[in-house]
């Protein structure tokens, strides 16, 4: 160290070096011995070990030059910093009583800094290589603090968070009836598939793969639905990060607009086969199923709103669906015939329920097929083809189809909930009671006539009239 140096320090400084120096201090500081050595009162300055660096108790600098070993890490006191002597910009800091080694470098002009580990982790000589690989880097121009950052966003930026926060600040927020659909749709299958990888990795493959087992699995309209599900999450992530690039492009779907559009109504034939196999299920589905797939017929309602139906929602013979439950978000009234209060009466909570009315019972997969199994086996004893595949949806079609023959479209219309478009659906708010009424007790008057064809003929309710219950 020149004595220029030692001269332009703080008076403080040069008055604690002649001090030091008077003394003739000898000590030890970082495992190295080191004789201070008294000059002129001028500049006083001391020699350690070739070192340029001034040391001691608090008083001295915090800093030195040398290898980065075991022994010099372990001496460290808080507060102390070891460049070494090998590697360009490699460092040991001791921050309290934790070491972590460092690489310090420049990359356009700016000067950066990057954690290779904490001592304990990994040795010193490891770090050494880490910087010396982590230097070659910089000199092929790439910036590895950089790089480790876009790591970690892509850590914490996998496709489950993305998923979690589109439910949170976009399906919840808007109050869409389809969240729970939507929820369970990427709870089932997305998450298995792609959860655990970061939004930017996720390639158009991986897209495509999830999508052949969902169709593998649950057919090609599913596997449309999870595609249009997880398109919705992955472009509402766009519009929040700059860097991020939905992988879903045209062309992914498996199957077109009017293959989706569905046409199925089951004839009188397959209505008796339906409900004769509902009297056998038996303890292949529970309870409730069976009254449940009656109440979708005679009431032509969704299957959601069915199979949620509480008591709190009746009130003598109507039942009224709050408007969370339905696509208009209106409130809809549907008057019920006797058939149908027979299959809802006396009970409390959720109506239809395997626990006693505290939940509903929503999970019809399981009793669908052995409903389908038990139709076959019907349909097989009496020498005929098994059923065309049929869903629950498709009750409401046939309902519809049904009402057709009894009630004017624009009753038949209003009895399933659809909004009347047009000028007519601003003003005409009536509630149209009595109309419905009268048209779903012929529903379930011809619903009679079908499943008992062997029993006198009902006489239908006269059109506009609703008979007693």
């Amino acid at each position: 160290m020149s004595r220029s140096n030692i001269a332009g320090r703080p008076s403080r400084n040069l008055r604690l070096l002649r001090e030091l120096a008077r003394k003739r201090l000898k000590t030890e500081h970082f495992g190295v011995s080191v004789r201070f050595l008294a000059l002129p009162p001028v500049s006083p300055y001391f020699l350690c070990l070739g070192t340029k660096r001034v040391l001691g108790s608090d008083h001295w600098s915090r800093a030195m030059r040398a290898k980065i070993t075991k022994r010099t890490v372990n001496a460290m006191r808080s507060g102390n910093i070891i460049t070494d002597t090998e590697v360009a910009g490699f460092r040991a800091r001791r921050q309290a009583h934790a070491v972590t080694y460092e690489l310090r470098y420049r990359t356009g002009g700016k000067r950066k800094f990057l954690v290779l580990g904490a001592h304990g982790t990994i040795t010193p000589d490891q770090a050494r290589l880490l910087a010396k690989k982590r230097v070659g880097e910089v000199a092929d121009g790439q910036d590895p603090a950089a790089a480790r950052q876009r790591e970690r966003a892509a850590a914490a930026n996998t496709v489950n968070a993305l998923l979690d926060a589109f439910l949170d600040r976009y399906v919840r927020k808007q109050g869409l009836r389809s969240a729970k659909t939507i929820k369970s749709a990427f709870d089932r299958l997305v998450r298995p598939h792609l959860g655990t990888k970061s939004i930017y990795a996720v390639t158009r493959r991986n897209v495509i793969e999830m999508l052949d087992a969902v169709e593998d699995g649950s057919g090609p309209v599913q596997a449309d639905r999870v595609l249009a599900y997880v398109r919705g999450a992955f472009n509402w992530q766009a519009t929040r990060d700059d860097t991020f690039t939905p992988p879903i492009v045209r062309g992914m779907a498996r199957t077109k607009p009017r293959e989706r559009i569905r046409d199925r109504v089951l004839d009188d034939q397959e209505i008796r086969d339906l409900w004769n196999a509902l009297d056998q299920l038996g303890a292949e589905a529970p309870g409730c199923y069976p009254r449940l797939v009656r109440a979708l017929l005679l009431t032509g309602q969704r299957r959601g709103s069915v199979a949620q139906i509480h008591s709190d929602e009746i009130n003598g013979t109507e039942w009224l669906i709050p408007a969370s439950k339905m696509k208009g978000k209106r409130p809809h009234l549907v008057p019920l015939a006797p058939d149908v209060q027979e299959l809802m009466g006396g009970l409390r909570g959720f109506l239809f329920s395997t626990n006693g009315g505290r939940t509903p019972f929503v999970d019809l997969s399981r009793p669908k097929a052995a409903l389908d199994k038990k139709i076959a086996e019907l349909r097989k004893q009496d020498g005929r083809k098994p059923m065309a595949a049929w869903v629950h949806h498709d009750l409401r079609r046939t309902a519809r189809s049904i009402l057709s023959r009894y009630a004017s479209p624009d009753t038949a219309e209003r009895v399933l909930g659809h909004v009347i478009p047009g000028v007519r659906g601003v003003y005409d708010h009536h509630a149209y009671a009595d109309e419905k009424a009268a048209a779903l007790e012929r529903l379930a008057a011809h619903v009679h006539a079908v499943v008992h064809p062997d029993e006198a003929v009902v006489p239908f309710p006269k059109r506009g009239r609703r008979s007693k219950m």
